[in-house]
């Protein structure tokens, strides 16, 4: 049996992409339900219908972003034949995204954290998805190790903490107004710390 009742008259999928982009710009606690109905073109009645609370509607809006931000950075990690090359691609990738002209600077999942109104369930659920990006890392280092890419003393979670940390830093410079030359340098910088972290002499 068909779903019953009056049609929705919008397509989610696409304002929930418009509720991305305004949590993204504005964070959780700088985003109103006043800004997000003009930001979604329907009415808050519809919103809470559709996505149940407006936190409810701000993780699926970081769900989303996930998706779009996040793969480019782990394919560049995944896909690069050593390791250095792979963690410059996702620090190089990240660069482009956050300094973009088309979106909001910087990171959403970075950026959204600032605030205390969202729950202790989302904030936790914003700090695994900032972990995974560092386990992603460490797992691509390991591999390194594996294939004698990297030698087996190099210490490969303390790598994976620090360019993690670059990437994070690199996006609350892109929000401040850092441009893409401004952040390639910040890579640039990053990189001449491979070889002391690894212990390559």
């Amino acid at each position: 049996m068909g779903e019953r009742g009056r049609p929705r008259g919008f397509d989610r999928d696409a304002v929930l992409r418009q509720a991305m982009v305004a949590f993204w710009s504005n964070g959780y606690e700088g985003t109103s339900m006043t800004d997000l109905t003009a930001a979604m073109g329907i009415a808050s009645p519809s919103i809470y219908a559709c996505f149940g609370s407006k936190e409810q509607l701000f993780r699926e809006a970081v769900e989303l972003y996930d998706s779009i931000a996040g793969n480019p950075s782990r394919l560049a990690l995944d896909h690069a034949p050593v390791a250095r090359e792979a963690v410059h691609g996702m620090l190089s990738t990240s660069a482009d995204f956050y300094a973009d002209p088309a979106t909001p600077p910087g990171c959403m999942v970075v950026m959204a954290s600032a605030g205390t109104a969202m729950s202790q369930d989302v904030q936790d659920f914003l700090a695994g998805l900032r972990r995974g990006m560092q386990a992603a890392i460490v797992a691509r280092l390991r591999r390194a190790v594996d294939e004698g890419d990297l030698p087996g003393e190099a210490a490969v979670e303390t790598m994976a903490a620090f360019y993690t940390t670059v990437q994070q830093g690199m996006s609350i410079q892109a929000r401040d107004g850092a441009t893409r030359a401004d952040l390639e340098a910040i890579v640039t910088a990053a990189m001449s710390a491979w070889e002391p972290l690894a212990g390559i002499r």
